[in-house]
């Protein structure tokens, strides 16, 4: 198959290698064995689709995954997530080829802080550190002082001295949450994640009332209307963790469905409900992790396309804010 010439153009129009496949093929052992051949590793979110998730080597949010590419020794970092996430491994990652089944795998809460009005916003507040949620691009953390996760946000808040005033972007929920969590007066950017934005409080509430058993346990990418109703507010890997180790048997779920896939296979005998959006969706997928399949993630690893690439002085620059939270999140314990 690899001697199908792949125009890099037409990729980068489709954001994706665009190649019938046989579909006589064992798409899993096919990828087993193209990890071998290339020495390639797949990092892949919770949120890729259960395929996805069952074929990486490493699952994970943005923290876990951050520190999985600063120690992989692949030759090739097949990033099954969003842009951000890739752009973080090659970030760290210079010499070691990149690549995202689909360039299209965008972020709503990255693209709501453009570049340009950014800098003009952190030249508004002169003498503030900036703290950059890890959802962001590249050139938003060569911007920034540090970088954070959800796992690790108060860990870095509370490594700044209390006297030092703090930028806090792109998520406006999450520094609003850190705010009360930490009691430091941010200055907090306004962005979103359309994911985490639209969950409808009325129905989660119908929801807690159909299942009076079930906790409530929430991202804190969420509104204050949905935190404050749940009985748990951890990221990603924090609200697995609680999930299966938690007494209770029921539990609704305020985060990208993606998941409840783990949720189900760590603790089988448990039930797990999605929280439902304000919308005609029963739950709630971000259609930026599902452009991602496993088709793609075959063929991007069988031609090695598309490959993220990166300017070297905006690498340097963001490198440095991403080591600062790598050194904060080893030295407090914490893994994603």
């Amino acid at each position: 198959m690899a001697d199908i010439n792949i125009n890099e153009a037409d990729v980068e129009l489709k954001g994706f290698v665009d190649v019938d496949i046989n579909p006589a093929l064992d798409l899993f052992h096919e990828i087993e064995v193209l990890k071998k051949e290339k020495n390639a590793v797949v990092l892949a979110h919770y949120y890729q689709e259960p395929d996805i998730q069952d074929v990486a080597d490493y699952i994970g949010d943005s923290l876990g995954l951050a520190q999985q590419a600063a120690k992989t020794s692949a030759d090739m970092i097949v990033f099954a997530g969003v842009h951000f996430m890739a752009e973080t491994a090659k970030i760290l990652n210079p010499s070691k080829k990149v690549v995202l089944p689909d360039l299209k795998a965008g972020c709503s809460l990255a693209d709501s802080a453009p570049a340009a009005a950014f800098k003009a916003f952190k030249e508004q507040h002169p003498g503030h550190v900036v703290i950059s949620y890890i959802n962001c691009t590249a050139d938003i953390k060569a911007m920034s002082d540090i970088i954070c996760t959800s796992s690790n946000a108060q860990k870095i808040i509370e490594s700044v001295p209390a006297d030092q005033p703090i930028i806090f972007a792109p998520d406006k929920n999450l520094g609003a949450y850190l705010i009360k969590k930490t009691g430091r007066d941010m200055v907090l950017w306004n962005g979103a994640c359309m994911v985490h934005e639209i969950f409808s409080q009325q129905k989660i509430l119908k929801l807690k009332a159909q299942h009076p058993d079930a906790k409530l346990i929430a991202h804190p990418e969420c509104e204050e209307a949905i935190l404050q109703y749940a009985d748990y507010i951890g990221s990603t890997t924090q609200l697995l963790k609680f999930a299966v180790t938690d007494a209770a048997n029921k539990f609704i779920v305020a985060t990208e469905t993606g998941i409840l896939h783990q949720m189900q296979k760590d603790a089988p005998g448990k039930t797990f409900i999605p929280a439902p959006p304000d919308n005609m969706c029963a739950c709630n997928d971000c259609p930026h992790m599902k452009l991602n399949t496993l088709e793609k993630l075959y063929l991007c690893m069988e031609y090695e396309q598309p490959e993220i690439l990166m300017d070297e002085q905006i690498r340097l620059a963001a490198l440095k804010p991403i080591q600062r939270m790598l050194e904060i999140s080893k030295a407090a314990g914490l893994g994603g």
